[in-house]
């Protein structure tokens, strides 16, 4: 399996990073896909990376919760990192836009995110998206970027059948689904058929969001697998073909290259 989605760089896991990513690979992870969040999170991924070059990978890109005053400055250092091309980034995320809590940075969500797509045109990389409360605005910022739009997915994914085919009108993208699929009261499993196992991508957005029976504690990737096995019962598939199809999601998506013994 991949977990496509991981903050396995945060404090969360500065006590037993190392035993989380052996469990995580014992439960059958064989790549995780790190989503940046703000500049100094790069560093923290970087870490990681060095150490586990052939477990993880880097993403780069401002978290719109992270969207402050010092936004445009933040983008301006993460661009020139991304042409200075001296780390491996599979991905521009996350990225979108998150008006859960608040909506006084509207305007400077959606500007951050266009810059951003931006990108994906100029280093050919896919994006991550981040959406709470807000796939109106980033189907506006897309409407905006021109053709073609880039190859990404919309992680974390918990809006309704409306808003999946809203979102198709725009481009064949990939739909993250992670602990929240578990949920008694959730209905992302109802929208599992609409969006199809070759559009599905398995996440767990640790230490967040742990799927049942980890509901309550804290996410690692190791918990990948519970998400992978509700996915399989409700769409009357294995464990293994779920994993496998989305395991080959991923790695077109972000151009992951994987041995077995990953």
């Amino acid at each position: 399996m991949i977990d496509s989605h991981s903050h396995i760089y945060c404090n969360a896991f500065d006590d037993d990073r190392e035993q989380m990513l052996v469990r995580a690979q014992d439960a059958g992870v064989r790549h995780i896909v790190m989503p940046n969040e703000n500049c100094a999170s790069i560093d923290l991924q970087k870490a990681v990376w060095q150490a586990h070059p052939d477990l993880v990978s880097m993403t780069i890109g401002l978290h719109p919760e992270e969207i402050a005053d010092d936004f445009r400055s933040q983008l301006q250092a993460m661009h020139h990192m991304l042409a200075g091309a001296t780390l491996p980034f599979v991905a521009i995320g996350e990225i979108g836009i998150d008006l859960y809590w608040e909506q006084n940075r509207r305007e400077e969500q959606m500007e951050a995110l266009h810059t951003q797509l931006q990108w994906c045109k100029e280093f050919d990389l896919p994006f991550i998206i981040h959406c709470r409360e807000g796939v109106k605005e980033c189907l506006e910022v897309m409407d905006h970027f021109g053709e073609p739009l880039p190859k990404g997915v919309f992680h974390s994914f918990t809006g309704t059948a409306a808003e999946i085919e809203a979102i198709r009108k725009r481009g064949d993208f990939y739909f993250g689904v992670n602990g929240i699929v578990t949920f008694k009261k959730s209905h992302i499993k109802e929208l599992l058929p609409l969006i199809g196992i070759n559009r599905l991508l398995l996440e767990t957005d640790s230490p967040y969001l742990a799927p049942v029976p980890k509901r309550g504690k804290r996410n690692e990737s190791a918990f990948t697998v519970h998400v992978c096995d509700f996915v399989a019962k409700e769409m009357q598939m294995s464990s293994e073909e779920v994993a496998r199809i989305t395991d080959s999601n991923a790695c077109d998506l972000f151009r992951l290259t994987l041995t077995s013994s990953n």
